[in-house]
């Protein structure tokens, strides 16, 4: 049976209402009451439990995984306001796994381990086609959850996911497995049997400037760069008073369209690393770590650059199916890429769907960073390295083999 995919959005004041709602949308344009998956990403104003509670009387015993978003994308675009989006999924073709990994604050990296074998442990001959991690890093170390996947599915697995959001308050993330609403956790969902996935993923930004070497670090946190405090990169840059802006406030403009790129060694590719905020001693928080002895540089985009490479990721994605038509579309996109098109951010999914069609149901979600293969690498999987970002759009398409 090919694969079949619908898309539903419910907005409004009643959260089990809403839940509900969506997922009705969904199954009327699906063909059956009867889904084999179901994808839930939601925005944190609603009441979680009452929300997917609402979303689950509709699904019934369907596999479910999702996550609170910094804010919704369906196939009609960025939800312009707070949503519940929903995909089910139907296949005999695809048996889907799902698992968690709890306590991430308690050790990142185990969590990552512990959600992967949940999931492995489901499939046939414990072999995994694809995996799909949801997970929360207001709680811990991105990439380390990241490293504990790999340890558990292996070093070269192309692994595809978004870090659950909170509207931009960067207080509290949900996860969301099957009936059951979570916190702190990492949620996977695998994928086995006969079907195909592209990957797409691209960033767009390009170095300016002279290298600086990470002198003082500690997990996410840049003390010194070139022994000097983190903040003099931007205050060389852009002055003083400019920098400052990045103390006053969370993710500032001046983040968002200069963020700080890291060299990784044996590739051309950076990745991303977005301010998140500055203390008074000019040291910088970073949405993921940034390990003592890096080399970073100052970062350089634009939203038509963005644009750009958006479609360039989807035709990516596309190259990779092979001539197979696409079916269903899940994109993490990172939140700061939304802010930095803010009214516009319809532009960069309109170039997504440009190059897949129009009318292949999508779903997706802005995050707090990304899981992908670094630049998109996975046809030569030796060299497939999935690993966090940020500022970077990651886009799979499922079609039938």
């Amino acid at each position: 049976m090919s694969i079949k995919a619908s898309v539903g959005l419910s907005q409004g004041e009643d959260s089990h209402a809403v839940g509900a709602n969506a997922a009705q949308d969904s199954i009327d344009h699906l063909g059956t009451t009867e889904p084999t998956a179901v994808l839930v990403f939601s925005s944190v104003e609603y009441d979680q439990e009452k929300m997917l509670a609402g979303v689950r009387s509709v699904t019934k015993n369907a596999i479910l995984v999702g996550c609170s978003t910094a804010g919704e994308i369906t196939t009609s675009g960025p939800a312009k306001r707070h949503s519940v989006a929903v995909m089910t999924l139907k296949t005999e073709n695809i048996a889907f796994h799902a698992g968690i990994g709890e306590n991430i604050a308690g050790g990142a990296r185990e969590a990552g381990k512990a959600a992967a074998k949940a999931v492995k442990d489901q499939a046939l001959n414990g072999k995994l086609d694809s995996f799909i991690m949801l997970p929360d890093v207001l709680a811990g170390n991105g990439a380390e959850i990241v490293r504990g996947v790999l340890e558990e599915l292996g070093t070269h697995f192309p692994v595809v996911g978004g870090a659950a959001g909170d509207d931009f308050e960067f207080k509290k993330t949900f996860q969301y497995l099957n009936e059951k609403v979570y916190s702190g956790t990492v949620v996977g969902l695998g994928l086995t049997g006969e079907f195909k996935i592209g990957i797409g993923v691209k960033h767009g930004w390009i170095p300016v400037g002279m290298p600086r070497k990470v002198t003082k670090s500690e997990g996410s946190i840049i003390h010194e760069l070139d022994g000097k405090p983190a903040i003099s990169i931007y205050e060389e840059y852009f002055g003083p008073e400019q920098a400052a802006e990045l103390k006053t406030e969370t993710l500032a403009r001046l983040a968002i369209s200069y963020p700080l790129g890291m060299k990784v060694e044996g590739s051309d590719e950076f990745l991303i690393r977005d301010p998140i905020t500055v203390n008074s001693e000019g040291s910088i928080t970073c949405a993921a770590e940034i390990p003592q002895g890096s080399d970073i540089r100052l970062m350089i985009g634009s939203r038509e650059e963005a644009v750009k490479v958006a479609k360039e990721a989807a035709l990516n994605a596309v190259q990779q199916l092979g001539g197979s038509a696409p079916k269903a579309i899940i994109i993490f996109n990172c939140i700061a890429r939304n802010k930095l098109f803010g009214e516009k951010s319809g532009e960069e999914i309109d170039a997504i769907q440009e190059a897949i069609g129009r009318e292949v149901p999508l779903i997706g979600f802005y995050t707090y960073g990304e899981q992908a293969p670094l630049g998109g690498e996975v046809k030569n999987i030796e060299q497939c390295h999935s690993a966090f970002h940020n500022e970077t759009v990651v886009i799979a398409i499922l079609a039938d083999k």
